[in-house]
């Protein structure tokens, strides 16, 4: 069995009264992620570490900032586009590890409905999927509620 690892990075910046959007989940908070997308940068983390283990580039690649189909859409989506993508090279996904990196709102309790929305959109348990969160103890942009950053490694296998 071929098996491979990919790892995926994402940051993006909080601003005032804008939806915060993370795992498909829309947290209640004063400030929100700002990206062409929903910028929800757990899933974009998870969707570049996904590409990257198949060696399918990066998420920008596929969908691109300048274009207008991606405006505002559901990172959900992208993650569905990401996992087809992959079963086209005859992949499956074994597991999901991220990093949510946040000062503020606190995530634990949304953790399950994000492995829920995660698992359907990629096709796979909930069982496959941690997600751990973290503050940056209100050091840097992070702790200053300037950005959010989301860190994730995955593992696929051929099929």
């Amino acid at each position: 069995m071929k098996i491979k690892v990919g790892f995926g990075f994402d940051v993006h910046q909080l601003k005032e009264n804008h939806p915060f959007i993370v795992g498909g989940v829309n947290l209640e908070h004063y400030k929100g992620a700002f990206g062409h997308s929903d910028a929800d940068v757990l899933l974009h983390a998870i969707c570049d570490a996904l590409l990257g283990a198949a060696n399918l580039r990066d998420i920008g690649f596929h969908f691109k900032n300048t274009d207008e189909r991606w405006k505002g859409i559901s990172s959900l989506i992208l993650l569905e586009e990401v996992a087809k993508l992959l079963k086209e090279k005859n992949y499956e996904i074994g597991n999901i590890d991220a990093m949510l990196c946040i000062e503020a709102p606190k995530i634990n309790p949304h953790i399950p409905q994000m492995q829920e929305n995660i698992a359907k959109a990629a096709g796979i348990s909930t069982d496959e999927i941690s997600i751990k969160a973290t503050t940056n103890e209100q050091m840097g942009f992070i702790g200053r509620e300037e950005g959010v950053v989301a860190y994730a490694v995955c593992l696929i296998q051929k099929i």
